[in-house]
C-alpha cells in the first residue's frame, strides 16, 4: 500500500516539475478563521479543508486497512500524521503578510482527519512565531504553490475573523488572474529565467483576507 506522499507524487502534495504550470487535480473548499485575542493579537489561524469526491475516495483506497470501505479512527489518524509530515515543506499552504512582508507560522502541533458523507476533511490550528498585532495591513491566505490543488473560498463568509478590533476593517481579496499576471510580469519574468520551477505563481492567484487598522488595533 502506497503512502500518502507516494499516493500524491502525482498530486497536491508533490513540486514534480510538471504540476508547477499544471492545471488543479485536486479541489478542497475552504474555511478560515483568524482568532484576535487581546490587545488586537492574533491567537491562532483556524483551517478546515474538504476534499472533493475523486480525491477523497482515492485516499480512502490507499488507507483503508482492513477494506470495510470506511476509515476509522486509526486510519484517520495515519492520514492526518501523513498529511502532517507532508505538508510540512510547504508551510501548510498558508501564508501571512504584515505590511507586505512574509510572517512565519508555527507549524501545527497535530492535524485532526475525518470522513463523512464519503468527504475527506482536514482541519488544523497554526499560531504566529511571533507576536503579530494587528496594525496597519496583515493578509492571510491559503495557496499550493504546486499548483497541483485548488482550494476554494466558495463565499467571503467563509474567511472569518473573531475579535476584530474596532479600529480594523476586514475585506476578501479574489485576485482577477489577468491582472495578477499583468502586474507581476517583470517579476514573474525574471523568477522563471532564475528558477523555473520555483516562481510561486499560484501565491499572487490565491484569494485572501485582508485586515487594515487605522493605527494600532
Amino acid at each position: 500500500m502506497q503512502t500518502l506522499p507516494a499516493l500524491l507524487a502525482a498530486g497536491f502534495l508533490c513540486a514534480a516539475p510538471l504540476s508547477a504550470y499544471g492545471h488543479p487535480h485536486v479541489f478542497a473548499e475552504a474555511s478560515l478563521e483568524v482568532v484576535v485575542g487581546a490587545g488586537g493579537k492574533v491567537d491562532s489561524l483556524g483551517h478546515v479543508w474538504r476534499f472533493d469526491d475523486l480525491f477523497s475516495s482515492t485516499v480512502l483506497f490507499e488507507f483503508d486497512k482492513n477494506k470495510d470501505l470506511k476509515l476509522d479512527e486509526d486510519e484517520l489518524r495515519s492520514v492526518a500524521e501523513t498529511v502532517h509530515g507532508s505538508l510540512a515543506e510547504f508551510d501548510y499552504f498558508q501564508f501571512v503578510t504584515h505590511d507586505g512582508k512574509e510572517v512565519k507560522m508555527r507549524a501545527p502541533v497535530h492535524l485532526v482527519a475525518t470522513f463523512d458523507d464519503n468527504m475527506l476533511t482536514i482541519m488544523f490550528e497554526s499560531q504566529p512565531e511571533q507576536e503579530l498585532k494587528l496594525d496597519g495591513k496583515v493578509d492571510f491566505g491559503v495557496y499550493d504553490p504546486t499548483f497541483y490543488t485548488a482550494i476554494d473560498f466558495t463565499e467571503d463568509e467563509l474567511m472569518m475573523v473573531q475579535g476584530l478590533p474596532a479600529a480594523c476593517t476586514r475585506a476578501v481579496i479574489r485576485p482577477d488572474p489577468d491582472e495578477a499576471i499583468a502586474q507581476n510580469q517583470q517579476t514573474l519574468t525574471e523568477a522563471f529565467f532564475n528558477d523555473p520551477m520555483g516562481t510561486d505563481m499560484s501565491k499572487i492567484f490565491a484569494t485572501r483576507l485582508e485586515i487594515s487598522c487605522g493605527g494600532q488595533g
